[in-house]
């Protein structure tokens, strides 16, 4: 048997005994992991702090902190969606499809804040679930699937608002106006998300089948689960966040912009990518996510402090994806090395 069917004893086995024994080997992962990343996120302060005078101070930190709430539980979706071995490249176009719907719930047909934010959120997990059912049912890579609805969510995006931007106001100031130390209630919100995902990860039956789905789906079968279902909840969750980041957008543009997360779904692959996650499924960590959007956003910051040209911000960013995926490769051949 394969090392990746031997790691799916652990999580289907009743067996106590097998499950004590990997629980340390995990957690030390887990623990280098997190120094790892932490170390690498000190050292980019410390490099943009030397090369800015500005860069380390309050209003930089806070300002990070009130802009990434939207990347944020999104990430935590898309750990979700990698952990399965699925990848949805429709997010971006999904919260522009989002922000769009509550745009004409307000504005045309007059409802309220918090039904409008439901039919945003409800329209964002339809799209999501759309992914996940056809993907699923009629098993068509869900990288394929996730194109061809980031084109049709766009559309109904362009569709909703008549291709303009729609002015909204202040209805969701409250979400990105700071209200204690210059932290914002979606900044709040993104952190909780992120702490009761990585709970229902690793602490849920829930998470350790979706663990097991993507190291080895043949073998959840053959355990008497189907995870079909599970797989389709997964891609309605990752709607569903969307569709949060979207009103955390809105919140903070009072607009709902039909051109809005174009290229976002990269910067949501490259935070998680950079926290650790596998492409290849069966392994991840929602907190090792929100280091890798810290990473991504701190580098951002400190490019533009420092004066760096959009290209030479592409370029710098994108070498730290290339390392990460290099560095996640390694890893897992080492790891089959050992077994």
């Amino acid at each position: 048997m394969t090392n990746r069917s031997a790691e799916v004893k652990p999580l289907l086995s009743a067996d106590a005994a097998a499950a004590s024994v990997a629980r340390p080997a995990a957690l030390r992962t887990s623990l280098n992991s997190y120094l790892g990343l932490a170390g690498a996120l000190l050292a980019i302060i410390v490099l943009f702090s030397l090369l800015s005078s500005h860069f380390l101070s309050y209003d930089t930190f806070s300002t990070l902190a009130n802009q990434i709430p939207d990347l944020v539980v999104m990430s935590v979706g898309m750990t979700f969606v990698l952990i399965i071995a699925g990848i949805d490249l429709s997010v971006g176009s999904v919260l522009a499809l989002a922000a769009s719907a509550v745009s004409v719930a307000m504005l045309k047909w007059g409802w309220g804040v918090f039904p409008s934010a439901a039919f945003g959120i409800a329209a964002a997990t339809i799209a999501g679930t759309v992914t996940g059912a056809v993907s699923v049912h009629w098993r068509i890579p869900s990288f394929i699937v996730s194109l061809g609805v980031l084109e049709m969510a766009r559309g109904v995006a362009y569709q909703l608002t008549n291709s303009r931007t729609s002015y909204i106001g202040g209805a969701f100031d409250w979400l990105s106006n700071p209200i204690a130390f210059g932290i914002s209630p979606a900044f709040i919100v993104a952190i909780v998300v992120m702490i009761v995902a990585q709970a229902v990860l690793t602490r849920t039956v829930f998470g350790r089948y979706l663990i097991g789905i993507g190291t080895n789906e043949e073998a959840v079968r053959l355990a008497g689960i189907d995870p079909r279902p599970y797989k389709v909840m997964v891609f309605a969750l990752m709607g569903a966040l969307a569709g949060l980041a979207a009103l955390f957008q809105v919140s903070r543009l009072e607009a709902a912009d039909p051109n809005a997360g174009v290229g976002l779904e990269l910067q949501v692959i490259a935070a998680v990518v950079i926290g650790g996650t596998s492409l290849m499924g069966g392994r991840g960590s929602v907190i090792c996510t929100f280091f890798g959007v810290l990473i991504i956003s701190v580098l951002a910051a400190g490019l533009a402090q420092i004066g760096a040209s959009e290209p030479t911000k592409r370029i710098i960013t994108g070498g730290v994806i290339v390392v990460a995926v290099v560095l996640d490769t390694y890893r897992s051949r080492r790891a089959l090395r050992r077994a």
